[in-house]
């Protein structure tokens, strides 16, 4: 089976690692990503988290966007009950007019944060309920089609920028079926219902003016080193800081602290998130990832390159171009 292959990128940083180098390596990223041939690169929307930097989604993505040249880059995703519907069209429609044929919009129900942040965000916490109508609020705005009479969304009106449904339960999945919309699961990091969800999504999935038939794009975790000590330790590192940004509530866990959790049964639960990591040699990861694609009935997969380093991650993007045979 023939996948393509695009990344997902946090933004993150950490250690002595300001924000704007986060931000810097997301724009070599993507470079390096347009010339070794991947699909795309999504960024995602995260709240209060003190290591990722792409909040402001859009904002990163016409950052990117104008030091690129033909990638395709969007939202993997927008956390649409963040956000009115109208403006989230506005953004995207100036993002589409500004780089057209390269923008995509993934749209996801959770908060993306905490309920503090939530609070701050000033969402109301039933927001999510509307998803469904919120959704085609805005596909309305982007088609030229909309559902309030006398609003329009300019930059949008008629920029059909390609929406995709986000998720990592049944919800998603059915609202991108009935929808006729590409389904994203998030098994980078909740990979519970995978398969159950992708099941769910093609049996039920109603095509559309987008989309003739079902699309299923995987998150999966990357760790593609020159050699396997090297991507071992790297995971060693990730799974370490996961500790202390998940559980860390503020505080930075030694070496031997983050050990101690990650052999506990709250520690089992962080491991069981990163199930789908493919580490090792090129040649080890390609043939996890072949594995995986099968195993998740997907017809494209979203890595997420996670070593820990700009240098390690630009060349794990670099070895899985060249061993999955990408256009370079």
């Amino acid at each position: 089976m023939t996948v393509n292959y695009s990344i997902l990128d946090l933004a993150t940083f950490g250690g002595e690692e300001t924000p704007r180098q986060a931000l810097e390596a997301s724009v070599a990223l993507a470079r390096r990503a347009e010339e070794t041939g991947y699909r795309r690169v999504w960024y995602a929307e995260h709240h209060n988290f003190p290591s990722i930097a792409s909040s402001a989604t859009s904002v990163v993505i016409a950052h990117v966007a104008a030091h690129t040249d033909s990638i395709r880059l969007g939202a993997g995703g927008v956390m649409l009950p963040n956000h009115s519907p109208l403006t989230i069209a506005e953004q995207f429609g100036t993002l589409e007019t500004l780089h057209p044929g390269r923008i995509d919009l993934g749209l996801g129900r959770a908060p993306g944060t905490d309920q503090k942040t939530l609070r701050a965000l000033r969402r109301d916490p039933t927001s999510a309920d509307s998803f469904p109508q919120d959704v085609q609020e805005l596909a309305g705005y982007l088609r030229g089609e909309s559902l309030i009479p006398g609003v329009d969304a300019i930059p949008g009106k008629g920029t059909n920028v390609p929406l995709y449904i986000l998720g990592s339960s049944l919800f998603g999945a059915q609202l991108a079926a009935a929808l006729g919309l590409p389904y994203a699961f998030a098994s980078h990091f909740a990979p519970d219902a995978l398969r159950q969800a992708v099941a769910v999504y093609r049996e039920q999935f109603q095509p559309s003016e987008q989309l003739a038939e079902p699309y299923v794009i995987a998150g999966v975790n990357v760790i593609a080193a020159d050699d396997e000590e090297s991507a071992q330790e790297q995971f060693l590192t990730m799974k370490r800081q996961r500790v202390s940004m998940l559980l860390g509530r503020g505080r930075t866990f030694t070496d031997e602290e983050a050990d101690m959790v990650l052999a506990s049964p709250q520690g089992a639960q962080l491991l069981n998130m990163v199930r789908y990591t493919a580490v090792g040699t090129p040649e080890k990861v390609k043939e996890f990832l072949d594995d995986f694609a099968a195993h998740a009935d997907a017809d494209e997969l979203i890595t997420a390159h996670q070593s820990p380093s700009v240098t390690q991650r630009l060349r794990s993007v670099e070895l899985l171009a060249k061993v999955a045979g990408l256009k370079s």
